[in-house]
């Protein structure tokens, strides 16, 4: 009897461990997928854990396919995922990032829900919530009616059916994107550095008011680390600071931000790519060279630009200075972005011409995406 008794409590405490198990890793399916995945959801539970409320709403695989309508309507196709347009229940558009399974290990999945989690600003897109079942992983964010960035800079690629944004309105969307990185690199209690920006990842709600989305290679830091480690480069080819893939330029640091801010707004400024894909070596189209050629020492006709008045020609010579400084190559020598802000805001005579950028991105290898990852 004693034996009966004690081998149904060892069986009754294994059942309840099993039970435990399963409720706090339902994904975990097999034998063969257990080392697979086990890592990366077992952070995401971690996560979810350790904060409450701060997490948001998680969904199941078939509310997602609900809520897309089994993914109807594309919205657009990123490195790591496909995005879907989707309502919610209470009426709201989303639209869902549904993830790939056959790239990366489920960090930039843990990156996004870690780091916009952690944010609430007027220039960070919401994530409203998120879905990691087996090997299905989608991300669920404001729905931003006007796109990214990208549509309406690049002026070969404008539809027939977007609005024209002039330069007073590229200004205050290059302001509110400042905002948003200086929020990320000193607002929040741990600082995000982001290591993608770029006018793709620039969404742009009803009223065009910019919000800084896609934090998959984002990385989490004290505010007092200054350099932070990395094991491997990230970022996108014309974007990407120098110091990500060169390291004797200089530590890797919010600084990198900065950087891929200055190309951007350089990018908003001339209405083209910083990188010609067609053309094999990137030093004969480095945009930023062109530029502070001609623009900072005076030798261009601002028709060259599509500005057409004075005040246009203003407002493009201040953000080429700005953003000719955000991309100097000694990280040490770019301003932070609370300066940037200053800069941007602050009278165009007190700007000084900045050195020129001597370093560039690497260049692009024919078979490689614009996205780059170096071991």
């Amino acid at each position: 009897m004693t034996a009966f008794g004690g081998g149904s409590i060892s069986l009754l405490v294994t059942c309840i461990i099993a039970f435990y198990f399963r409720r706090r890793i339902p994904f975990i399916i097999s034998r063969n997928s257990f080392w697979k995945f086990t890592k990366s959801d077992l952070n995401i539970e971690a996560f979810i854990r350790n904060n409450g409320t701060l997490s948001p709403k998680r969904y199941s695989y078939s509310d997602v396919k609900k809520i897309t309508k089994s993914f109807k309507e594309k919205l657009g196709k990123g490195g790591y995922g496909t995005v879907y347009k989707g309502k919610l229940l209470d009426g709201h558009l989303v639209a869902v990032k549904l993830l790939s399974t056959t790239k990366g290990n489920g960090q930039e999945f843990i990156n996004e829900v870690a780091s916009i989690s952690r944010t609430s600003h007027v220039n960070i897109v919401s994530l409203l919530g998120f879905c990691s079942e087996g090997r299905k992983r989608a991300l669920i964010y404001e729905f931003m009616p006007n796109g990214s960035l990208e549509l309406f800079i690049h002026k070969n690629d404008i539809m027939n059916d977007r609005p024209h944004l002039s330069s007073e309105e590229l200004f205050k969307i290059a302001i509110g994107i400042a905002r948003g990185l200086e929020y990320l690199h000193r607002g929040c209690n741990t600082r995000i550095l982001h290591f993608d920006i770029k006018p793709h990842n620039i969404l742009l709600d009803e009223n065009f008011l910019p919000k800084i989305a896609d934090f998959g290679l984002s990385k989490l830091c004290t505010t007092k680390d200054s350099i932070v480690s990395m094991l491997e480069a990230r970022g996108t080819i014309g974007y990407i600071a120098p110091e990500v893939f060169c390291r004797n330029v200089g530590g890797v640091s919010h600084k990198s931000d900065v950087y891929s801010y200055g190309m951007m707004i350089l990018e908003m400024v001339g209405g083209r790519k910083n990188v010609d894909v067609g053309v094999s070596q990137t030093s004969d189209v480095y945009f930023p060279h062109w530029i502070y050629g001609y623009v900072v020492q005076d030798n261009i006709e601002p028709q060259l630009l599509g500005l057409r008045t004075r005040d246009e020609t203003k407002i493009a010579r201040k953000m080429i200075l700005v953003g000719l400084w955000c991309i100097q190559t000694n990280p040490l020598d770019r301003p932070s972005m609370s300066k940037v802000i200053e800069m941007l805001e602050g009278s165009l005579e007190v700007l000084q011409i900045p050195p020129k950028p001597y370093m560039s991105s690497p260049s692009r290898s024919p078979v490689d995406s614009t996205f780059l990852t170096l071991s």
